[in-house]
């Protein structure tokens, strides 16, 4: 018999045949060249706008400049950019000629750089100023270092700058771009996501996953070509990358992007630019409402994750839930518009992926009860295609079903409304990042201050959570707090570093071998600065 996985590889490898990110990005110039794609809304200066035309034109620009340095089908070009224009046609750059695009947080540190392009075998970087000594330090052997003009929109400041490439420059190749044929099964993207262990995951996408999390993201939203985006939230993460930047794309719409949040232009920018939707977290939205509304705003709908009628019922925009993951490129569960769903509510699984939320002996849960989460599609399609560089980690992932473990646990409500309760694998969630415990730990215990340590989430009303540390020091009755704090500062990033380090003489246990972190979550108490 014939199961949702097979159908969706028959029916999207035989659509997806002929057809890439550069397919997509030609069909959206063919139909509306003239139309904005990507309008950029800088803290500094003024608004620029590109049309889906002069977009693709120096997209294949730089792409040709990639190759005439020395970048080949295949290799992969670190990112390290915060959202700015540069960023979004140096990723569709890559796309064009066929490399790999290594989309990395600019919130990281050294130790994760050197980590990333280590890991990924980078041959070339793009960057801003502010980060060109990190990114040419961290990848010492790349064949070229291009530097933005400014660092999103800010003019540089920095007097002296490592060996580099104007991105200006790269706007003007000697010769055309070399073409290729189509592969919707060729290798796209990389971002790397915490995970259990203490050093983040390569997730690979394909150009069939990228098309795959558009096609979707459109029908999920109900999006079309007149409806115009807000991206604020980071363009290396998936969420804006995936469900903002491609399904702009496939819908033909436009996009306006700012180089971070900020509550104090969001309706100016939003008003002025007649949004109608934009994806946000819970710490965004709380911001916003401490703001006036306008009068008048365009919105249609808000996707903050879950559902919150509050908004609905303040603001006359209607909101809905939903839940993804790096791996899955689009929402495996979602809240459906005209039936959204009670508050706080994710949604239901969506018709696109096989979900399964399971009780610990494998059955599925009934309403009322908390499980954990595990999805099925097709690798490479609408699952990503792996952990680059990890067989061992992308082998455990999946079971002998091909189910891939979430590691979220989820809770149904009595009416089947699924709801997020947790993460299983002792994993935090600091505003839109997600922090694996074990990441601090490690960087704590190389630090040779403690004998033992645990990191557990402290609730913060605005961030959802933030890291605190118990420590039992290696000296007795010594007072380590500030050592591993600066410890923690020089080796993670600053989303990272614990809020709060507790010198503890004991750490209770569960087990004989397992410390028993609910315990010390009970002692903290909710954060709300």
């Amino acid at each position: 018999m014939t199961n949702l996985a097979d159908s969706i590889r028959s029916a999207k490898l035989a659509v997806e045949s002929g057809r890439d990110v550069p397919w997509l990005l030609r069909s959206a110039v063919e139909k509306s060249p003239n139309k904005p794609f990507l309008i950029w809304e800088p803290f500094t200066g003024e608004a620029e706008t590109w049309s889906y035309a002069r977009f693709r034109d120096e997209v294949r620009a730089v792409a040709a400049s990639m190759q005439e340095r020395g970048v080949e089908v295949g290799d992969r070009v670190l990112l390290h950019l915060d959202n700015s224009p540069e960023f979004v046609l140096s990723w569709f750059a890559c796309a064009e000629m066929g490399a790999v695009a290594v989309s990395t947080n600019t919130r990281s540190v050294a130790r994760d750089m050197t980590y990333f392009a280590d890991h990924a075998g980078v041959v070339a970087a793009i960057t801003s100023p502010k980060f060109a000594d990190l990114v040419s330090e961290s990848a010492p052997n790349i064949r070229f270092l291009s530097v933005t003009e400014s660092d999103a929109g800010e003019p540089a400041s920095i007097a002296e700058l490592p060996e580099h490439v104007q991105f200006a420059d790269l706007l003007r190749p000697e010769g055309g771009l070399a073409e290729r044929s189509a592969d919707p099964m060729a290798n796209l993207g990389i971002q790397f996501t915490s995970g259990t262990t203490s050093r983040p995951k390569a997730v690979l996408w394909t150009h069939a996953n990228a098309l795959w999390g558009a096609e979707v993201n459109v029908a999920h939203m109900r999006l079309h070509h007149d409806d115009i985006t807000l991206a604020f939230l980071p363009l290396f993460h998936t969420n804006a990358q995936s469900y903002s930047m491609l399904s702009t794309l496939w819908s033909g719409g436009t996009m306006v992007v700012q180089p971070r949040f900020s509550a104090s232009r969001f309706w100016d920018v939003s008003v002025r630019n007649r949004v109608t939707w934009c994806s946000l977290i819970g710490f965004a939205v709380k911001a916003i409402l401490t703001h006036d509304v306008p009068a008048e705003h365009f919105y249609r709908f808000w996707g903050p994750a879950v559902r919150l009628p509050e908004v609905e019922e303040a603001l006359g925009i209607q909101t809905i839930g939903w839940w993804g993951m790096t791996e899955t490129i689009t929402q495996g569960i979602l809240g459906s518009m005209e039936h959204p769903g009670p508050r706080l509510s994710i949604g239901r699984p969506s018709s696109s992926y096989e979900i399964s939320v399971r009780r610990d002996d494998g059955t599925t849960i009934e309403p009322g009860e908390r499980g954990s989460l595990y999805i099925r599609g097709v690798r490479g399609v609408s699952l990503f295609k792996e952990y680059f560089g990890n067989a061992e980690a992308t082998a455990a992932a999946f079971d002998d079903d091909g189910w891939f473990d979430t590691g979220d646990l989820i809770t149904m409500g009595e009416d089947g409304s699924l709801f997020f309760s947790d993460r299983a694998k002792d994993m935090l969630k600091v505003g839109a990042e997600n922090v694996a415990a074990s990441e601090i730990e490690a960087v704590i215990m190389e630090s040779s201050l403690v004998a033992e340590c645990a990191v557990v989430g402290q609730r913060h009303t605005m961030l959802d959570e933030v890291p605190v540390a118990f420590v039992i020091p290696r000296v007795p009755g010594e007072d380590v707090s500030a050592r591993v704090i600066d410890a923690c500062v020089a080796n993670l990033a600053d989303f990272k570093v614990p809020w709060a380090v507790h010198v503890v003489d004991e750490l209770p246990r569960s087990t004989l071998e397992k410390i028993a972190k609910a315990e010390l979550r009970k002692g903290l108490p909710t954060l709300t600065s």
